[in-house]
């Protein structure tokens, strides 16, 4: 009757995860295990609503996630200092993602000793094309679109200045974001807090992180849980009361309801790829689930959950499809997450709204294709290929030679006639004069802050926001439950999917040494579609 919720901040967020690994944790209780995004935000949820919790204890420790998952943490937190109950923050080394959930707390305390890294934002990506070059591996390269950059890694060795364009934009936005949400949070000047940020505070001392109004006491473990003792009026040698974020997926809502109207939230996580399997986004399997959420009567609107990159252009398509079937039954949402971009964001065009934080990366509207030559490869190791063909373009595909003149023509054809589609879609999904969209597009990359200044996203706010919108448009705003979808596996079923893959890549990379980074490089390009709708980055904040 007198707890805490302790959110311990460690390891990586993800949008949902399965069951915990047992052999992990038997092994080893310092390795962090992923956390899920839901699972976070709907304890803090349970905890505002419960009159058992008296505040939030976050222990922030090693966290990576995106700007957009910190973001949905840090405004569930927000709501719950509504209710008037305390949060108050601790680490011996706070990551900078970790800092920004932490700075909202009514008390930020770091060790005597401890470490603040709050350094800003930057692009490091990583260019092969030198490296190709000296195994003799030619990438050939389709595209349509200035700012689709995923294949310049390929074949550039620096960034284009299109791209350097397009990052420095996002980048500067995102910072924007979370500058001003942690300049308000502690009260300090916006321009003043970027000044201290170029002062470097993870070399400087807890003294200037006090006097910079970073943190609000320096408390060593010992004496911060004496701190949390106080706030809970029990005795020094008591144990304090807590409960984790799993212990709260067992607590029972406060404010339950009964109702027959249901609001499906459909989680679509990963890259898109072709295929039936559940892991990703693999078309065959998520048109499934879609079409079974049309069927379902009890079923009065479906928000989509998008956190993807893209992928493969046709199978972006498939779910295009089956959303638009969906669409003409019953009101679909799209929340976007971390990053709902090029095939994400030709998911999600259709919907009758779409949400996004205003760090969701988005946008990516753009098309391109990859063909690895490794005729330069085979010739160093003494390799040749022959063919017999009846036609003129039965050996297309044959990554032993170059590709013919009239083969390039013809697949950068192919490249652009998905782009056509791909603006179609979008101009007619979000209503926007496909001239008019077309300035918005060419593979560029947009924060959902701009996105929303152009066209391309609705309304700025987390998961809940596209809830409620979408129990608006089925007119059922206070009488409704929400399920989720897929349904997620357990751990026995994730561990006889991945053993016999795992097995084979740990052989090859054993084998291969240090070329095995280069063999995957080329392993992907070989085996995605041909014609490919997808970031070429993942978005991290550390």
């Amino acid at each position: 009757d007198n707890s805490v919720l302790h959110l311990k901040l460690s390891g990586q967020i993800n949008e949902r995860v399965s069951e915990a690994d047992p052999l992990t944790e038997l092994l080893s209780s310092s390795v962090p295990t992923p956390m899920g995004l839901n699972d976070i935000t709907n304890s803090i949820r349970k905890a505002k609503d419960n009159d058992k919790i008296r505040g939030i204890y976050i222990d922030a420790r090693m966290l990576a996630a995106s700007t957009a998952s910190l973001a949905e943490i840090r405004g569930e937190l927000a709501k719950f200092k509504e209710s008037g109950k305390f949060i108050v923050s601790y680490s011996d080394t706070y990551t900078q993602g970790a800092y920004y959930i932490a700075s909202i707390a009514d008390k930020v305390v770091i060790n005597p000793e401890g470490m603040l890294d709050l350094h800003g934002m930057s692009s490091m990506p990583m260019f092969y094309k030198d490296a190709l070059d000296k195994l003799g591996i030619e990438v050939q390269v389709f595209k349509v679109g200035t700012y689709k950059s995923a294949v310049e890694p390929f074949i550039l060795t620096s960034m284009s200045d299109s791209n350097r364009e397009q990052v420095s934009s996002y980048l500067t936005d995102m910072w924007n974001s979370i500058g001003a949400d942690i300049a308000q949070s502690r009260n300090i000047d916006l321009d003043s807090f970027n000044a201290v940020v170029n002062t470097m505070p993870m070399m400087q001392d807890t003294d200037y992180l006090l006097q910079s109004n970073l943190v609000d006491t320096l408390l060593y473990e010992s004496e911060m849980k004496d701190y949390l003792r106080s706030l809970l009026d029990i005795e020094e040698d008591d144990k304090i009361p807590s409960a984790s974020v799993i212990d709260m997926k067992s607590v029972k809502p406060t404010k339950t309801k009964s109702s027959k109207n249901q609001i499906g939230l459909l989680y679509a996580v990963g890259e898109i790829t072709s295929g039936t399997g559940s892991s990703n986004i693999q078309d065959k399997y998520l048109v499934n689930e879609i079409d079974k959420l049309r069927k379902n009567k009890d079923i009065k609107a479906v928000v989509l959950r998008v956190s993807s990159p893209g992928g493969s252009a046709f199978a972006s398509e498939q779910i295009w499809k089956a959303i638009a079937d969906l669409k003409e039954e019953k009101p679909v949402v799209v929340s976007m997450g971390d990053v709902a971009a090029s095939g994400g964001y030709y998911i999600a065009c259709n919907a009758d709204k779409i949400v996004a934080q205003p760090t969701t990366i988005t946008g990516s509207i753009g098309i391109f294709g990859m063909f690895p030559n490794l005729k330069k490869t085979a010739d160093k190791v003494g390799l040749s290929v022959d063919v017999v063909k009846t036609h003129e373009f039965a050996d297309f595909g044959n990554f032993a030679r170059p590709m013919r003149d009239n083969e390039k023509e013809l697949l950068q054809s192919h490249v652009e006639r998905g782009y056509e589609l791909f603006l179609t879609r979008c101009s007619d999904g979000r209503n926007i004069p496909k001239e008019t969209l077309a300035l918005y597009a060419e593979g560029r990359v947009w924060t959902g802050n701009q996105a929303k200044e152009i066209g391309l996203v609705d309304e700025l706010g987390d998961l809940r926001t596209a809830i409620d919108i979408a129990a608006g448009l089925a007119e059922i705003e206070d009488d409704y439950l929400v399920y989720e979808f897929p349904k997620m596996r357990t751990f026995i079923e994730e561990l006889l999917d991945k053993k016999q893959n795992d097995i084979a890549a740990e052989t090859i990379k054993e084998y291969l040494g240090n070329h095995y980074n280069v063999f995957m490089l080329v392993k992907d390009i070989k085996e995605q579609d041909y014609v490919q709708a997808r970031l070429p980055y993942n978005f991290n904040i550390n």
